[in-house]
Formats: structure tokens, C-alpha cells, sequence
């Protein structure tokens, strides 16, 4: 390799959370470069299918498409469910982080945040996905270890520190000391499920069934882990009456959104607890001084924070921009040579 291509290589390489709803894109010396959802919309020509939009355009096709046009989420529970729509999704967001497509054949390599459940399997397909998208050279890192690290928590330190990375797709839960991972555990619950279980309840409360971005917009607006004293905040929500089929709006409190949100919560409380129990006594000393770092997407619902603090009786903070921790924690970790135990190879 000579070294104009060397240092091309070492400008281009990039940090990918290829997560469930969002994938967010950290390019070297750049930061987070691209942060959009995971969604693809794929167009039936001739009986042939087609990327037609990737990320911000598709979302907004989600559950308004013709016949022709199918607008699906390539990745489920943190995995890649198709891994032939995964690569052309990872290709485009490469192409855009980059300045957009090139006739000439880029060097780069990638850094790409796994579950710390995921099996051999699942990690095979996204290295896989990853290589035929173009990345010369693909590691991996395990997500909580980069949530942990873009959080700013002393992994490297013989510190015990704790995790909850709560995606889209997946929770992760890790005690961290030492650059590795000495307890961890996975529940599939997320802001999906968040999503599912508003949409469950307001159709059987209400008989109206509404869409997923439509219970996605009601979560941010007033859903909360903890129900307030009297009904708290009013939203009106519209949808698809299940009695007469037509159109229709009602109005839901956050008093009902923390019923409906109850399940999905406890099920990321109970992980939580389960990591605090299998943890070594020495670590969890550490634990009860640094307290838990929330991380995520589904860390900023409404009082998540409180509800975990109530259960574990410890300290619970959210980390300063929790939405893209673990992009910035990847990305760092190969930017920073102390971080690079922490790194998977292909």
C-alpha cells in the first residue's frame, strides 16, 4: 500500500451504529458525520425490487406506500434481518458520511457496534454486510463498551461502572472494569416495544388503531415510566376507529401512557436488577459510588431515570447526548489507543 492510499484509508475509517431505529455514522477526525433511521423503501418494478430512498425519506413513507413501494426496517431486536437491504442500507449511509458516491474505489475501514448477545451468527451477517458495502477492514465492538466509553465512564480503570443502553431494538446491561465486559445481559425490549405496547393499549382502551410512527410521536410528547399524580398531560392522537372504521381522534393522559408503558419498563428495571445480583461484590462497591449511566434512545422517555433509581436505590444518571453515545464510544475507541483491546476483529 503506498502512503497516499494509507492516509485516504485513515481519513475514511468510521464508527457505525447500525441500530434497530437509527443508524448513526462517526467518520475519523469528523465525529458524528450522519444520524437517520434504519429504514429502507424498496420499489417493485417488472417484478424486480429496488432501493427507490434510505433513512430520513423512507421513514417518512412508513404506512403511506402503494402497492408497489414496501418500506421495511432491515434490522430487528438489534440484528440484521435481511442482509441484502442491510448492505445496500449500509452502502448508501457510507456513500452519504463520505460526500456522496465516487468513481474511484475508496479504502476505509469500519468499526460496527453488536449486541453483546448477539450470537456468532448474527455477527458473521453484519461483518458480511459490512464487506460487501465496500469497508476494506471491519471490527466490532460490543455495545455497551461503546456506550460506556461515549458516556465518558472509566473502562479502562480497575472501576467497576455500570451500563443501561436502552435502543431501539434491544436493552443492554454491562458492568464494566478494565476495558471488558465482567457482567452482561440483554432483554429484546426497547422503543419499539415502547411503540407496540402504546399501540396495543390504545386500541384496546380506545378501539382506535393507529400507526407506528403516530405512537412513536405520543412516547416523545407525554410517554413516562412513572404515572403522575391526577392525569398529567393531555395529547390528542388519531387513527382508525375499530367500530366503525372511519377516521377519528381521541385525547390520552400521561397517567394512561405510564399504564400502557408499564410492562415494557419493568422488563428493563428487571435486567437491570438481575446484572446488580450476578455482579461481583468488589465491582458493585464501585457501582454504589459511580452509580448507573443511562444511554440511548429509550433513556430519554420521561422519568426512566427515577424509575430505575426507586428500584435499585442507587444513583442514576442520563449521559450528555445518549442518543448517539455509542457511535461517539466506537469511534473513539479507534481513534484512542488505549481503547483498542476493546475491539473485535472480523
Amino acid at each position: 500500500m503506498n502512503i497516499f492510499r494509507m492516509f485516504s484509508s485513515a481519513a475514511h475509517d468510521m464508527a457505525i451504529d447500525l441500530g434497530t431505529v437509527n443508524t448513526v455514522v462517526y467518520v475519523r477526525d469528523k465525529g458524528i458525520v450522519l444520524n437517520e433511521p434504519s429504514v429502507v423503501a424498496l420499489e417493485t418494478r417488472d417484478g424486480i425490487k429496488r432501493v427507490k430512498v434510505v433513512g430520513n425519506e423512507a421513514k417518512l413513507m412508513m404506512g403511506k406506500t402503494p402497492d408497489n413501494i414496501q418500506a421495511i426496517r432491515p434490522l430487528r431486536d438489534g440484528v440484521i434481518a435481511d442482509i441484502e437491504v442491510a448492505e445496500q442500507m449500509i452502502k448508501h449511509f457510507i456513500n452519504k458520511a463520505l460526500g456522496g458516491p465516487t468513481r474511484l474505489p475508496r479504502q476505509y475501514n469500519v468499526v460496527i457496534c453488536v449486541p453483546s448477545s448477539s450470537t456468532m451468527v448474527e455477527r458473521r451477517a453484519i461483518r458480511d454486510a459490512a464487506s460487501n458495502a465496500g469497508a476494506a477492514r471491519v471490527q466490532l465492538i460490543e455495545e455497551p463498551l461503546a456506550a460506556a466509553i461515549g458516556a465518558g465512564l472509566p473502562v479502562t480503570k480497575p472501576i467497576g461502572a455500570m451500563v443501561v443502553d436502552i435502543g431501539g431494538g434491544t436493552t443492554e446491561v454491562a458492568v464494566l472494569s478494565l476495558s471488558g465486559v465482567a457482567y452482561s445481559n440483554s432483554v429484546r425490549v426497547g422503543g419499539d416495544k415502547m411503540d407496540d405496547a402504546i399501540s396495543s393499549y390504545i386500541r384496546r382502551k380506545h378501539n382506535l388503531m393507529i400507526g407506528e410512527m403516530t405512537a412513536e410521536r405520543v412516547k416523545i410528547a407525554v410517554g413516562s415510566a412513572i404515572a403522575p399524580d391526577g392525569t398529567g398531560k393531555i395529547i390528542s392522537v388519531r387513527g382508525r376507529d375499530l367500530v366503525n372504521g372511519r377516521p377519528s381522534e381521541i385525547t390520552i393522559s400521561e397517567a394512561e401512557l405510564a399504564e400502557a408503558l408499564a410492562d415494557p419498563v419493568a422488563q428493563i428495571i428487571g435486567a437491570t436488577m438481575t446484572a446488580l445480583e450476578q455482579t461481583p461484590p468488589e465491582l458493585s462497591a464501585d457501582i454504589i459510588d459511580e452509580g448507573i449511566t443511562l444511554t440511548g434512545g429509550g433513556a430519554l422517555l420521561a422519568r426512566m431515570d427515577e424509575a430505575i433509581a426507586l428500584a435499585t436505590g442507587l444513583t442514576v444518571k442520563i449521559a450528555e447526548d445518549a442518543l448517539i453515545c455509542v457511535a461517539m464510544g466506537a469511534g473513539q475507541a479507534f481513534e484512542d489507543q488505549i481503547y483498542q483491546g476493546v475491539l473485535i476483529e472480523g
